[in-house]
This record gives C-alpha cells, sequence and structure tokens, in this order.
C-alpha cells in the first residue's frame, strides 16, 4: 500500500478519467484524492471516519490507472484499503443486514435463484421494505431463466486445437446462463475443448472489492484446486470475474497459496483475448448489414488492458458495422454492488451511459460483463429498439444464422 502511494505524484491526468470527479467536481472524489486520503489515515493523521464517504464512493472501475503516467496501482490499492478498513468502520443495522445478504446468496448459485425470487414476490411492495434493499429491487429481472447446467466437457468441433477451463460466475449463472452456452458453443465451434469444473465457485470479486478479504482468499483458494492443471488456459466471460481472478496474489500475499494464486492468475484469459490469439476457424456473416456498438467493460478494458481483442473479433464478421461510444471509457455506473451501495451515483452514470450509446443509434450493444448488461438495461428504461447482448451471444448467433 505504501509503494501504491509512494508512486502517486498527484499530476491530476487521472481527473478526467473519474467519472465520480467528473459528476461531483470535487478533489477529494477523485483518484488522487483519495490516495491522500488512504495516506493519512495509514499514517494516523485523520480518523478512517473522514476518509470514507469519498472511499466509498469510488467505483473501482480504474479508469485512473489507464490515464496515470506513473503506474500507481490505484485497484490494488483500493482493494487493501477496504479490506483494512472494514473490520475498523460502523455501519448502520440496515447497511449491515444488507451486506450480509448480498454476501450470503450471491456468491451461491442455488441461494441466489431462491432470493431472486422472493425479490419478484416482494417488488411490488418495494416502499415497504428498508431503504438499503430497494435499490435490489429495482435492478430485478422481468423473469429468471431456467437452471442449464453445462456438461463437465464439451468436445471441440473438428479436429482439436486447444482445450480450455471456463469460469462460469454466480450471478450470471442465475440471471443469464445462455451466456455461458453461448460461449462454449463459439469455442467448440472453433476446435476448442472446453471443460467446466464442477468444485469451482465464485469468483470472490464481490467480497473482495466490498473489503471481505477472508471470504475473498476462501473463494480464491478453492478455485485453485477445483481446475485442472492441464488445459491451454482457464477462460472467463465476465469482466469482474476475469479482474477478481487477476488479483489473487495480492489476495492471498503472505499465504501458502500466493504463489499459486499468481500461477492461476497468469493462466487466465478473458475469452475475446483467447479467441483473438488462437484464431478464428470461420467467420461468420449477418444476413443483412448490423450497426454494432461495443461498450467496453471496466474491468476488462482498464483492469485488464483488454481494448483491442473483442473489437479485432467482431471486425471479422461480415455485415457488421462497429461503431465507438462517445465517452466509451467512463464506467457505467454498475461496478459489482455499487448500484446497490451507491443507487444515485450509478443512475446518474448509467443515464449518461445510455445517453452516449443512443446517440450514435447502434442496432446493438454488445458487452463483456454481465454486471454492465444488467446496468444499461436499467437504464435504458424499456428502450427496446437497442438490443443489449454479451459478446459471445452476438458471435454464437451469428455463426447459427440469426442476425
Amino acid at each position: 500500500m505504501a509503494d501504491a502511494i509512494q508512486k502517486c505524484v498527484h499530476c491530476g491526468f487521472c481527473l478526467p478519467a473519474c467519472p465520480t470527479y467528473q459528476v461531483l467536481g470535487e478533489e477529494m472524489d477523485s483518484p488522487r484524492g483519495r490516495i491522500f486520503l488512504m495516506k493519512e489515515v495509514l499514517e494516523d493523521r485523520i480518523a478512517l471516519d473522514s476518509a470514507l464517504p469519498y472511499v466509498d464512493k469510488c467505483l473501482g472501475c480504474v479508469g485512473c490507472e489507464t490515464a496515470c503516467p506513473s503506474g500507481v496501482p490505484y485497484g490494488e490499492l483500493l482493494t487493501a484499503f477496504r479490506a483494512t478498513a472494514e473490520p475498523q468502520r460502523e455501519r448502520s443495522m440496515s447497511n449491515r443486514v444488507m451486506r450480509k445478504f448480498v454476501l450470503t446468496t450471491l456468491p451461491f448459485v442455488g441461494r441466489f435463484r431462491w432470493a431472486l425470487r422472493i425479490g419478484m414476490l416482494t417488488k411490488p411492495f418495494s416502499r415497504l421494505v428498508p431503504s438499503s434493499f430497494r435499490p435490489m429491487l429495482q435492478l430485478l429481472p422481468m423473469s429468471i431463466p431456467a437452471s442449464r447446467p453445462l456438461p463437465e466437457v464439451n468436445s471441440a468441433v473438428g479436429p482439436r486445437r486447444a482445450r480450455v477451463a471456463l469460469h462460469i460466475g454466480c450471478a450470471q449463472q442465475v440471471l443469464a446462463p445462455e451466456i455461458n452456452w453461448a460461449t462454449v458453443r463459439v469455442l467448440t465451434q472453433n476446435g476448442v475443448e472446453v471443460v467446466v469444473p464442477k468444485a469451482q465457485v465464485c469468483c470472490g470479486a464481490l467480497a473482495a472489492h466490498t473489503g471481505e478479504m477472508s471470504q475473498a482468499k476462501s473463494f480464491a483458494a478453492q478455485n485453485i484446486h477445483a481446475f485442472p492443471a492441464d488445459v491451454d488456459a482457464i477462460v472467463t466471460n465476465a469482466a469482474g470475474c476475469g479482474s477478481g481472478i487477476h488479483e489473487y496474489g495480492l489476495w492471498l500475499k503472505g499465504t501458502a497459496e500466493e504463489e499459486a494464486g499468481a500461477a492461476f492468475a497468469k493462466r487466465t484469459q478473458d475469452v475475446s483475448q483467447f479467441l483473438d490469439q488462437l484464431g478464428l476457424v470461420s467467420s461468420p456473416q449477418t444476413k443483412q448489414p448490423v450497426r454494432v456498438a461495443y461498450h467496453d467493460a471496466c474491468h476488462l478494458g482498464h483492469a485488464q488492458r483488454i481494448k483491442q481483442p473483442p473489437r479485432k473479433l467482431l471486425k471479422k464478421i461480415a455485415g457488421v458495422e462497429l461503431v465507438e461510444i462517445p465517452n466509451g471509457e467512463i464506467c457505467c455506473g454498475s461496478a459489482g454492488t455499487y448500484n446497490i451501495e451507491q443507487p444515485e451515483m450509478a443512475r446518474r452514470l448509467g443515464q449518461e451511459k445510455v445517453a452516449s450509446i443512443q446517440s450514435v443509434q447502434p442496432d446493438i450493444v454488445v458487452m463483456g460483463n454481465i454486471g454492465c448488461m444488467m446496468q444499461i438495461r436499467s437504464a435504458l428504461n424499456g428502450d427496446s429498439k437497442i438490443k443489449i447482448m454479451h459478446t459471445m451471444e452476438f458471435f454464437d448467433q451469428c455463426y447459427r444464422g440469426e442476425w
């Protein structure tokens, strides 16, 4: 943490890249302002409670890292600071209950499915529930897809070119299982055998980025042992999961699993990155011209620095006109549990993102993160003219002649 703080020279390049600074215009709501506050807390110059209102408003989008000329690892600093601060802070009873509910349901597929069902029954009576739970009810989908577990082994179509293990996430399995099925179909169509380890669990990002490091470490350790060694890569299709897994070395620092965590992270790739490097067996084409906007999920574009691979893949689809979203590098406001804990800021960022999307009039917006998909769908507020899809869903449908 000290090394990260010392790298910051307070140059201000991060200010235009920070969503909260752009909205609020306050120095303490910028990355360099938060770094100053974290430094003061760690040196016992100010009380923790003085810094938390500003640190809590940080999305953790790490857009500042992309803009920083000094290479400040702000995301690592933020994760470590929140883990340090959480045991010391005081929360209201309703806030504690809400956090406990999220952390004991969302990372567990069965529990999350039941929580969604209860939430959908409760939604018409949202005015009667505690205010801290209302943002969750507003984000609920219209319906819950049927459970669709993937086979443990999915054979390559044609000669096998590679073998990978797929991390399938937790919330995504419940909210949009078709994303994982589409990912498997696209990979197998391109000669990749896909293994889906049954013992895998939540990546741990949700816990880590809200300061619950003990739960994050537990999930990381379970995944390290659940995935086979005899694969060419561990593949993710959710930006938040991929970004979380790449922090395993940090989370497990000082433990017996530190080296294994760092090695696991090194083996992990986003599906777009893996396919771009492997190359496609065949490129699909659309039945008619389609105007496609690609949305950079922050934890893919900024945290993992993967921007060109998904664009390069999309450009290989004949009939696709790829357009850029103005201010596309700015977060949509999803950011894990941010749209639950900071609903007003999340709502404003979501509206700004949708306005930017609508300005280029796409037929489809594709992205590589389930959280962004939910946030943007919610912000579109019923605008059904624009389809929201995962990159692999769009690719899969193009292969199958559905576009």
